[in-house]
């Protein structure tokens, strides 16, 4: 009879386990979801300033979450696996995954916040330098068409003010044919309407676009910081204890 019940008792207990291996598969897949498409927003939603950034340090954060979040996708089918075929070796090699992609996770989180206690320099040393040396110059189509689209989307002209594009190579340049700012400060973009600079025509920002910017930016870090710190660490703490 202790027998039987003892092998009564072993079987709850396999099936508890079985049930809470599958709820917390789900609840890595819910943070594995989270970190995905936190890495895909970063990247796609604004990925044309990235060209003006000096260091590529806010695009290795998004992809290195876009790939733990891919991971994630890849050890949740495996845990699955592990969990029903009650196979060792498969759950020995899902725990693994666990561990890795909490590392990459956690890698991600402290790059955002690194980052972003410098971006503020960075943005001040590097922003006006590019747009003034490279804007509508040959091979770099890719900054003109980012810093247009920053002081479109931003409704801001130049790094600190409009006056800062009187030092660009573009404005003392043929090609501007008599503009003093880019088109794209005009609040509504017609041709050459960058030759009148009055406040009725262009945007005339306090701060500029550097302000604009390093918010945004800073805004996009400290959510790549807290999804990928924050998901590494509930994940770590809701791993299954041996």
């Amino acid at each position: 009879m202790s027998a039987v019940y003892k092998d009564d008792q072993e079987d709850w207990l396999t099936v508890c386990l079985k049930y809470l291996l599958f709820v917390f598969n789900f609840l890595f897949w819910v943070g594995g979801a989270a970190v995905l498409g936190v890495g895909v927003w970063t990247v796609l939603e604004k990925s044309d300033y990235l060209s003006l950034l000096a260091s590529s340090t806010f695009a290795v954060s998004a992809y290195i979450l876009i790939l733990a979040g891919g991971l994630v996708v890849v050890t949740g089918f495996l845990g699955c696996c592990a969990v029903i075929r009650e196979q060792r070796s498969c759950l020995s090699t899902y725990f693994f995954c666990l561990l890795v992609i909490f590392l990459i996770e956690l890698v991600a989180g402290v790059l955002a916040y690194v980052y972003y206690q410098r971006l503020s320099e960075e943005l001040k040393q590097h922003l006006n330098q590019t747009m003034t040396e490279n804007y509508a110059q040959p091979g770099k189509e890719a900054i003109t068409l980012a810093v247009d689209r920053l002081q479109q989307d931003f409704k801001c002209c130049g790094s600190n003010n409009s006056h800062d594009w009187t030092m660009s190579v573009y404005i003392s340049s043929k090609p501007a044919d008599g503009r003093v700012v880019p088109d794209s400060c005009c609040k509504t973009i017609t041709p050459h309407c960058g030759k009148r600079d009055h406040p009725s025509n262009i945007y005339k920002v306090e701060g500029g676009c550097i302000t604009k910017l390093e918010q945004f930016l800073a805004d996009h870090l400290l959510v790549i910081g807290a999804v990928g710190i924050g998901v590494a660490c509930l994940q770590c703490d809701r791993s299954p204890r041996d």
